[in-house]
């Protein structure tokens, strides 16, 4: 079973929170985990960033020192430039003044091709873990150490709030400062993670909850 269906099902039984689902698949990190905030969902959203991190400190602690390591706004984590993971969440409710039950951040981190639809070049866009000289780095050693260091970033969002997470994705942000899209760039995020671009003279702020999944 997914391991994201598996914490949103479990979630929605009423669940502990810190519930982590994950899959034995030798290709890929497959996770999630299962959050209870106490908080509005748009300030919750925070632990997004929290899994983001802690994959990143994984990759970074495990592979070679020379890998580079991106985030893209706001679910995608590229290594040496080409997409190799991605963020999923769900919650309770998408409004983002309402006090969600329950909030699940899930994600996938490739770490081979999969034989029968892929092979390297085939998208130049993406690559996996193997491929950019972490052969090491395998889904189980992955999972091991990004639980780990989610848990370290979870603390510390709970103890001193989002502008430390803040300013560790900065540090890691893709394009940052540059046009992202047509005549749209990107300069920074809020106070609360979401997106803020620049359309000539006008500034336009994109949420972190845009992300969210539709359960219906």
């Amino acid at each position: 079973m997914d391991p994201f269906a598996k914490a949103v099902a479990s979630a929605a039984l009423g669940c502990d929170a810190g519930l982590v689902c994950w899959a034995r698949d030798p290709r890929a990190m497959r996770a999630a985990i299962v959050f209870a905030p106490e908080e509005p969902l748009e300030k919750a959203m925070g632990a997004v960033f929290a899994v983001a991190l802690g994959v990143g400190d994984a990759i970074g602690a495990l592979g070679p020192p020379e890998v580079a390591l991106h985030y893209v706004w706001p679910d995608i984590v590229k290594v040496n430039g080409g997409s190799c993971g991605r963020l999923r969440a769900a919650a309770a409710t998408t409004d983002p003044a309402a006090v969600p039950d329950w909030l699940v951040v899930g994600l996938t981190v490739d770490y081979a091709w999969e034989e029968e639809t892929d092979e390297p070049g085939r998208d130049p866009e993406r690559t996996v873990l193997a491929e950019e000289g972490c052969i090491e780095v395998t889904p189980l050693r992955l999972l091991e150490s990004w639980s780990r260091h989610t848990l370290v970033w979870v603390h510390r969002l709970m103890d001193d709030g989002f502008e430390p997470l803040h300013a560790a994705w900065r540090e890691r942000a893709w394009r940052m400062g540059e046009e992202v899209e047509p005549g749209a760039v990107f300069l920074g995020l809020d106070e609360h993670g979401g997106m803020i671009l620049r359309r000539g003279r006008e500034t336009e702020l994109r949420p972190l909850t845009v992300m969210l999944e539709d359960l219906s």
